[in-house]
């Protein structure tokens, strides 16, 4: 895990309703294109491409973003066949998938996978979660709603205007799946079908929603850890264990404590197990590229991004010269 590596640009978001944009669903690689292709003056002759057995091999790197060891996956050329590639490599369903994120956990909008996935890029997987019916009085034309899918049939929700209608039902989040309207089911329509729908509702009636959320990581929590008791079920994590402490010290706790806070922050779980398991790994290390070569090798399959690990370092710090 060397430290200071570049990140790729942001790839474009997926298609909003106000903004349909044709063509969607495959999926390019940032990589260069093969020699002999068009340049600033266009295409020229020169050599074919390879054959595909003579390509080279595109793995990426997945997780599903409430928390998982990482997979990798390849070969495929749209959103469909990546989610079926994902749900393959965690044995899921591949109705299971609803969107996916590029380089973050968060339900965060602005990292949407869309046409383009770079080398460099890890993708994280929101996968089906708690179910709801939410009943909603139309008090103003304009719900307050921007409308996104995945290229695969699920229609969610991407930004919730402040102040409007939807604004103010607080069991109406970002990312939540909108699967039908008054009993109508929505599964396989495009965004502006959902959009048009929810804008011909007749104002001043109640209609229904039901929606579906991505799972979150406290659903995990009994899974990962069990509050740290044995025999509190499977654990998730690189399959050689995890370190088992001593009695710990105060400088210790303290870091353990901090370490967790950290991965709460960052992958959106909370396991003191494996945040002992890092104070123990980093405590003794004399520079954050030790950190990152000491996690690599014992908790690789976690693949921590560059700037958790600094703060982990940092944290570690803190706690050995008793800044609490």
């Amino acid at each position: 895990m060397p430290l200071g590596l570049g990140r790729r640009k942001k790839a474009p978001p997926l298609v909003e309703n106000e903004e349909a944009e044709p063509g969607r669903g495959g999926l390019g690689v940032g990589e260069p294109g093969p020699l002999g292709g068009g340049g600033a003056g266009g295409p020229q002759m020169g050599l074919p491409p390879p054959p595909p057995a003579l390509r080279p091999r595109l793995v990426f790197h997945t997780q599903l973003a409430h928390g998982s060891p990482t997979g990798r996956i390849e070969g495929f050329t749209n959103v469909k066949e990546l989610y079926g590639k994902i749900a393959e490599a965690f044995r899921l369903p591949a109705a299971e998938v609803m969107f996916c994120t590029l380089n973050t956990h968060k339900v965060d909008m602005d990292k949407l996978l869309g046409g383009q996935i770079g080398l460099e890029d890890f993708i994280f997987a929101h996968i089906k979660g708690q179910r709801k019916e939410v009943e909603v009085f139309k008090s103003e034309e304009a719900l307050g709603l921007t409308i996104t899918d995945n290229g695969a049939g699920y229609a969610f929700i991407k930004r919730i205007k402040e102040g409007s209608v939807i604004d103010h039902i607080q069991l109406i989040s970002v990312g939540d799946m909108i699967e039908a309207i008054n009993g109508q089911s929505l599964l396989g329509c495009r965004h502006y079908e959902v959009a048009r729908l929810l804008k011909e509702l007749p104002r001043g009636r109640t209609f229904t929603l039901k929606l579906t959320e991505p799972r979150k990581a406290f659903d995990m929590i009994s899974v990962r850890s069990g509050g740290g008791r044995p025999g509190s079920g499977p654990q998730l994590g690189t399959g050689r264990g995890t370190l088992r402490l001593r009695a710990p010290s105060a400088f210790e706790e303290k870091a353990i404590e901090k370490v967790d806070d950290l991965l709460e922050s960052y992958m959106g779980i909370r396991d003191t197990e494996l945040a002992a398991t890092m104070v123990e790994l980093g405590k003794d290390k004399r520079n954050p590229d030790e950190l990152a070569e000491a996690l690599d090798e014992r908790l690789g399959d976690f693949a921590f991004p560059d700037e958790f690990v600094f703060d982990v370092w940092g944290a570690i710090g803190d706690a050995k010269v008793g800044r609490f």
